[in-house]
């Protein structure tokens, strides 16, 4: 019988359907597994309710939400990721015609801390020499950690914060997200071509989200961490041998799929050191974007006992 039976929430995803199904599992740990048909709403749940016990994570929200003293570390477990250059758009009829043309104008986007915003802005800024301080973002909603107090160049959308409606309409300039319309366009160009240059030069692989655990299960059973980190390496090792369909077109399978073309035969590595690279660049973004106050080394932001794991 399992020691510790745990609530746990994640994406449905081909490499976590295993755990689920019980293909793979562990002999001290049963899930408990919470169905949440939107990952993104299990963030909120978490950081403001500590509703579960281990819990998929954005990774800026859960940097944010460390540096404010919310009680849960991560695991290097990196459950999706993806290159971003064609994370933003904009409208055609703005004056827009490269991404230093920004500045100046005002770019709409769910929230402020949201991590696909931090990768975006990091691009824009260090590829791009875009001025993030000179560009007014505005935001359709709060941020999942209720204490964080964004930057005085981020404000409220107009009126009831549609960003697709305003993208459109001309009130927003550009927007982070998926939009569409007949003004509406990819505001760097062969977007794929761009982020797989980026990638052939620096060997930054975004990641989105983490596996998180309340401090409190951390600290009762030290042996929590490494037990996570093993039962999710088997569930993707599984995954990588037993591949989805290629019919399959549910967002982050066809993202990994792609990914393979740039990144190699596994679209998720897992542990530290196959992704510094990455963590670093991504901490850097987060201080330079005022989402956390100070640097932090990688060390410190996943648990100690999982730092030398890899998958």
């Amino acid at each position: 019988m399992a020691e510790l039976e745990l609530k746990m929430a994640t994406g449905k995803y081909w490499h976590t359907r295993p755990i689920m199904d019980k293909v793979v599992g562990s002999e001290r740990v049963t899930f408990e597994h919470e169905d949440v048909p939107v990952i993104i709403s299990a963030f909120r749940r978490m950081i403001r309710g500590l509703e579960f016990d281990v819990s998929e994570m954005a990774l800026s929200t859960y940097l944010c939400a460390r540096a404010h003293g919310i009680p849960i570390t991560a695991l290097p477990i990196f459950l999706v990721r993806a290159f971003h250059h064609g994370s933003i758009v904009y409208n055609t009829k703005s004056g827009i015609t490269s991404p230093k043309d920004l500045e100046g104008k005002k770019v709409g986007l769910r929230g402020y801390t949201v991590t696909t915003g931090v990768w975006v802005r990091g691009i824009l800024r260090s590829q791009y020499g875009v001025d993030l301080e000179k560009v007014t973002w505005a935001l359709a909603g709060d941020e999942h950690v209720a204490d964080y107090k964004a930057p005085s160049n981020v404000v409220p959308a107009p009126g009831d914060g549609d960003i697709g409606a305003l993208l459109n309409a001309g009130e927003l300039d550009a927007a982070i997200g998926v939009f569409s319309g007949d003004d509406i366009a990819p505001l760097i160009p062969d977007a794929a071509d761009a982020a797989a240059a980026a990638f052939k030069q620096n060997g930054i692989y975004p990641i989105n989200h983490t596996l998180v655990v309340k401090n409190e299960l951390l600290e009762a059973h030290p042996w929590l961490a490494q037990d996570l980190f093993a039962t999710f390496k088997a569930a993707k090792e599984h995954f990588l041998s037993h591949p989805s369909p290629a019919e399959d077109d549910s967002l982050p399978e066809s993202i990994m799929r792609k990914a393979r073309d740039v990144v190699g035969d596994d679209p998720i590595p897992y542990g530290l050191e196959a992704n510094r690279k990455a963590l670093e660049a991504f901490i850097e973004f987060n201080v330079d974007q005022k989402v956390i106050p100070t640097k932090v080394d990688v060390e410190e932001v996943f648990e100690p006992s999982t730092l030398k794991l890899e998958a």
